[in-house]
């Protein structure tokens, strides 16, 4: 990419809190509720999508349109009931987003998590006052891999994608963010690598390790 660097657009799920498995749980309680087979490693793996396009992997065109909200809600229900008591913020994610402030950078955060749901997680990663935008799947038509949550946090931004890196745990944010036009997606459970978390490891120096992978894609980081 080129240009300046201004902003760093964060994925939420299994980049900022411990949240993947839960909810690959949660879809397969969901799925099974209502008739239909629901592997767990299976779900596991779709996990990143929003329910609009995890959904149709797992229950038959011919039922969908008759069930999807009702299990999209049961699912949504039973997570907030069963399933949020337990996540947690990965470690060092304060310090993260304290460090890219310093540099000058603004945060987004784009989740294809719902609205309410969005809230929480701010709080178990403790960065409800270092947060300058955010959207989720409320705010777009479709969730990842489709673009359109990272386009709806670029509008809001008020930024071209050349001038904003994504940070994301699953190849669904990587195809949403290439759509977008946004180069520089990391992969890598716990923001990216640089965030502490269990199967993603920590960079030396937290916060500063985010900053080297967002150096890495190209872009200049402004003076603070």
């Amino acid at each position: 990419m080129s240009g300046v660097l201004k902003a760093v657009i964060f994925d939420v799920d299994g980049t900022l809190v411990d949240s993947v498995d839960l909810h690959a749980h949660a879809w397969v309680e969901a799925i099974r509720h209502f008739g239909y087979h629901a592997d767990f490693d299976a779900v596991r793996s779709q996990i990143g999508k929003g329910g609009d396009q995890l959904m149709p992997v797992f229950v038959p065109e011919k039922d969908l349109d008759r069930i999807e909200d009702e299990l999209d809600h049961f699912r949504h229900e039973l997570f907030a009931r069963k399933y949020m008591p337990k996540v947690r913020g990965f470690r060092r994610v304060r310090g993260l987003f304290q460090h890219l402030h310093a540099e000058g950078l603004r945060i987004a955060l784009a989740s294809s998590a719902k609205g309410d749901e969005l809230e929480r997680y701010k709080r178990a990663a403790e960065i409800m006052d270092l947060v300058d935008v955010e959207t989720s799947s409320d705010d777009a038509e479709r969730s990842k891999p489709h673009p359109d949550i990272f386009e709806a946090a670029l509008e809001r931004l008020g930024l071209p994608p050349e001038e904003a890196v994504v940070v994301g745990d699953s190849p669904w944010d990587a195809k949403a963010a290439g759509r977008a036009g946004l180069g520089g997606a990391r992969r890598g459970r716990g923001a990216g690598g640089a965030v502490g978390g269990p199967g993603g490891g920590e960079s030396p120096g937290g916060g500063e390790g985010a900053a080297a992978a967002v150096a890495g894609c190209g872009a200049r980081v402004p003076a603070s």
